[in-house]
């Protein structure tokens, strides 16, 4: 099991994040805001990853730092652990929840990139700010260094199309991280 850890501290927030390969005793998640505490829970469960995180930020002026930061500091957590090499790279799942259809499919190659096609229904103003999500997988993928696909195949419920990506995101990024016999997972010799 490859473990990680990463904080930063801004003006506008405070994140750190212990990241396991493998799952971990305690895992936690605290963020000012619920939603995404439980989207992130579910991202760990079913990657089966060790995730502690605790942030805090400006969310008197919005959730947008809070969620953006949050999606940094994973993704340089991840990232540390995908540097360390003899992984699969590639990983892709395709997760339903009830109506709700995802399939997320990710290179951990060094190349960030991501493809954020996921169409929210009408956001009533006491739901989460579900667009702050694309902000929340770029951070990430950048940070990571992820090439990620991310797409609703179906889905009315917001609450619902966001679990199958979460979800679909733990299943395929625990299948790039996964071991392999190859030192290096690429026909050029390097990534």
């Amino acid at each position: 099991m490859r473990k990680s850890q990463v904080r930063r501290k801004t003006k506008e927030t405070s994140v750190s994040v212990d990241f396991s390969s493998g799952p971990a005793a305690g895992n936690s998640v605290k963020t000012p805001e619920g939603f995404l505490n439980h989207m992130l829970e579910l991202f760990a469960y079913h990657g089966g990853f060790g995730l502690v995180v605790k942030a805090s930020g400006d969310t008197d002026v919005d959730m947008h730092h809070t969620v953006e930061d949050t999606g940094i500091v994973l993704g340089e957590a991840i990232g540390k652990i995908a540097a360390k090499g003899k992984i699969q790279r590639f990983g892709s799942a395709i997760i339903p929840m009830d109506e709700a259809l995802a399939l997320v499919s990710l290179d951990v190659s060094g190349r960030p990139f991501l493809e954020f096609n996921v169409k929210f229904a009408d956001i009533r103003k006491a739901d989460f700010d579900y667009r702050l999500l694309e902000d929340f997988f770029r951070a990430l993928s950048v940070k990571a260094g992820i090439t990620m696909h991310i797409v609703s195949l179906a889905g009315r419920d917001n609450h619902h199309i966001c679990e199958s990506v979460f979800k679909a995101f733990g299943k395929a990024l625990a299948m790039a991280l996964s071991p392999s016999s190859r030192k290096v997972s690429s026909t050029k010799g390097l990534i």
